[in-house]
């Protein structure tokens, strides 16, 4: 099935450019309730797979072993944007392992918060693995690995017994075989999964609302995921961060998780309206993070009544301005469940 166009970017009155994807919402019991595009298109999770990879950090005894609060657990499902918080508390996941920043393997890059990555610049301050968006996921691997006897030192191996639990894992909560999951290595140099989309919105509706024949170890950890994300959004994306914003404006009616090339997943918490819970997934095909992914997301939410209308307004539609900072046009969403 062909992708959809999800996004117009339109110059005064013409559509200048268009962004083109594929959706799928879940409802309780897995059927899909909408759809556009191609949900059964094979994609890779990226980063909206960190709360699946989170799972082996409980199950495993190691976020109890070493003492993780509710905040550590989140930062090892962020994408994080490298504030002062964020970094302070993967040192302090890292200090109750006994290890340093140096363990890390996921490499060093500027903090996505502007301002930071500007006042570290002026400061003539060189970023460190600890200002890595994927830090906490790392460090929950490494807590992971020394809790299982595994060698920290290729903690990151996909033949290392903590990436094997992980895509265990994977294959439970998306339903696919994992011979039938397609591996790849991600910017933080991590394993990373590529399952069909519909797929990824049935993990993270099993990760809201896991069914029956769960192991219960796979529940609870589901259920501390799942308060931990709602508990502290600021945590899984930051300033500015779409994450961020999305839960913040649904106040604690969902958890969201993007992942890099166009990659969004959600998961509605059961409540009257939805007694098991909603998922959506959401692919942009041409990988566009900043224009037509939040468009896209705020608009599904507010049609879904998660978010109130008027809630950001300035994302979805997304204003378009020149250099002078003059409105000269706007992203807009081509996005109806109704139909």
């Amino acid at each position: 099935m062909p992708s959809k166009t999800l996004a117009k970017v339109i110059r005064g009155e013409t559509v200048e450019s268009v962004h083109r994807g594929s959706f799928i919402i879940l409802d309780g019991d897995g059927s899909a309730a909408a759809s556009a595009g191609d949900p059964r298109m094979m994609t890779f999770f990226r980063s909206a797979a960190k709360p699946l990879q989170a799972i082996p950090l409980i199950t495993s005894g190691a976020a109890d072993a070493f003492g993780f609060s509710e905040e550590e657990i989140a930062l090892a499902c962020a994408s994080h944007s490298g504030e002062s918080r964020h970094v302070r508390i993967v040192e302090l996941m890292l200090g109750r392992l006994d290890l340093t920043e140096a363990h890390l393997r996921c490499g060093a890059h500027l903090p996505f918060f502007e301002k930071e990555a500007e006042r570290m610049q002026r400061a003539g301050e060189y970023p460190t693995q600890l200002h890595n968006n994927c830090s906490g996921k790392h460090a929950g691997m490494l807590a992971v690995a020394k809790h299982l006897g595994a060698p920290i030192g290729s903690y990151e191996s996909p033949d290392n017994p903590v990436q094997k639990e992980i895509l265990g894992t994977v294959e439970t909560m998306t339903g696919v075989p994992s011979k039938k999951i397609g591996l790849g290595v991600d910017g933080c140099a991590a394993p990373i999964f590529a399952v069909p989309l519909e797929a990824m919105a049935r993990s993270f509706l099993n990760l809201v609302s896991p069914p029956d024949h769960f192991e219960p170890g796979i529940k609870t950890a589901c259920a501390r995921i799942v308060s931990a994300m709602s508990k502290f959004p600021e945590l899984i994306g930051g300033s500015e961060r779409l994450d961020t914003m999305l839960m913040q404006a649904a106040e604690g009616r969902i958890i969201s998780k993007v992942g890099a090339e166009g990659v969004w997943l959600c998961g509605v918490l059961p409540s009257d309206k939805h007694p098991s819970g909603l998922s959506i997934a959401l692919k942009i095909e041409d990988g566009d993070d900043r224009r037509a992914r939040p468009v896209a997301a705020v608009a599904i939410l507010k049609q879904l009544g998660l978010i109130a209308d008027e809630s950001l307004s300035d994302l979805s539609p997304m204003l378009l301005k020149n250099r002078r900072g003059d409105a000269v046009g706007s992203v807009a969403p081509v996005i109806d469940l109704a139909a």
